[in-house]
C-alpha cells in the first residue's frame, strides 16, 4: 500500500506559479512511478504530468507542456508539480497518483494509489 498526501494548492491569480507536493509513505516510494490528474466539476480526472521511478523521464499534457514541471526527490518520498503562468483553465482538483511500477502512464486507470487532492483555483 502507499498513501499520499497533496499539498500546496490554494487561490492564484492568472499569469501566477503554485508548487504541488505529494508526499507518500507505505511501500518503497522509490519503485513507483507517480503521476498528477485534474478534475474540473463535470469533466472527467485528466492527464497532467508523469515521471518515472529514476526521475529520468518525464511526460505532460500538451495544455502544460512549458509551464508546468513535475519532479521527485526519492530520499523525501515526494513529488512536486511545478505550475507556472497559470490560467483560469487550469483550475481543478489535482490528484497525486502511485503506480505500481516502474514506467509512467498517461491513463488514470493505469494507476493503483490516488491521494485526496488540492484545490487550484486560478482567477482572471
Amino acid at each position: 500500500q502507499v498513501q499520499l498526501a497533496e499539498s500546496g494548492g490554494g487561490l492564484v491569480q492568472a499569469g501566477g506559479s503554485l508548487r504541488l507536493s505529494c508526499a507518500a509513505s507505505g511501500r518503497t516510494f522509490s519503485n513507483n512511478a507517480m503521476g498528477w490528474f485534474r478534475q474540473a466539476p463535470g469533466n472527467e480526472r485528466d492527464f497532467v504530468a508523469a515521471i518515472s521511478w529514476s526521475g529520468s523521464s518525464t511526460y505532460y499534457a500538451d495544455s502544460v507542456k512549458g509551464r508546468f514541471t513535475i519532479s521527485r526527490d526519492n530520499a523525501k518520498n515526494t513529488v512536486y508539480l511545478q505550475m507556472n503562468s497559470l490560467k483560469p483553465e487550469d483550475t481543478a482538483v489535482y490528484y497525486c497518483a502511485a503506480r505500481a511500477r516502474l514506467a509512467p502512464r498517461t491513463t488514470a486507470n493505469e494507476y493503483d494509489y490516488w491521494g485526496q487532492g488540492t484545490q487550484v483555483t486560478v482567477s482572471s
